[in-house]
């Protein structure tokens, strides 16, 4: 049975286009430095590691921040500035600080080198869970449409998000393609949507066995997902 060709290919960011553990890491000493010299009294009374604990418990209180990642790093910080004392004028500046840091991401090799080639046979779109700034990066010319979990107020794996960004390009969800890191988040959450899902799996491993995931296809770099792509498309001159 010749397979469905896709009209749009749809992208997670982090872990997906670039790795983000190590900038989120760096981000964060950085950001830590910053609060160090503009609001003393909340680095001294929590380091970088104990912030995110109080992130972490604020999250607990309020799952739906889940959603809005920046807005939980602000309103824990806003509730450990007024526990301290320091001037609440400082967190809006800490914030455009992390978020300066948090966008110095580095594509995998082989990103740049195949969106070019992915743009020319289909449309392509983000769906992210993350505030990755694509214009500050410089990547936001590949993508003719991002919805982030921030502005559509529910994160992935909720089915609203895949299905809200298909409808805003145009494209039926069984005629889009999801591709992501994440099983539960990424491949789980698409196809509960309706959509193909691409498990971009850089790592190795069989995880997918073990979470009772299936995966439309599984791609260790974009060279093959490049390739998975064009094998979805009908043959020309046949």
């Amino acid at each position: 049975m010749t397979p469905r060709r896709p009209l749009a290919l749809l992208f997670d960011l982090d872990d997906t286009l670039w790795p983000i553990a190590p900038v989120i890491a760096a981000a964060e000493q950085s950001w830590h430095a910053w609060l160090a010299q503009h609001a003393p009294r909340v680095a001294q009374a929590f380091s970088v590691a104990e912030l995110r604990v109080r992130r972490a418990a604020l999250l607990a209180r309020r799952p739906e921040l889940v959603a809005d990642l920046y807005q939980l790093r602000r309103e824990a910080l806003a509730e450990i500035f007024a526990e301290t004392g320091e001037d609440p004028a400082h967190i809006e500046g800490s914030m455009q600080h992390f978020a300066v840091q948090r966008n110095l991401v580095a594509p995998y090799a082989d990103v740049l080198p195949v969106l070019p080639l992915l743009q020319g046979m289909l449309r392509l779109g983000v769906i992210t869970n993350g505030n990755a700034d694509l214009e500050v990066i410089g990547m936001d010319h590949h993508f003719e449409y991002k919805l982030s979990s921030s502005v559509f107020g529910r994160a992935k794996p909720d089915p609203g998000i895949f299905l809200a960004a298909c409808a805003a390009m145009g494209v039926a969800p069984e005629d889009a393609v999801y591709v992501g890191d994440d099983l539960r988040l990424d491949v789980q959450g698409a196809q509960g949507a309706g959509l193909r899902a691409v498990w971009m799996n850089r790592h190795g491993g069989s995880a997918h066995l073990d979470a009772g995931v299936t995966p439309d296809a599984i791609c260790a770099t974009f060279d093959e997902l490049l390739a998975w792509i064009r094998g979805q498309m009908p043959q020309s001159g046949a």
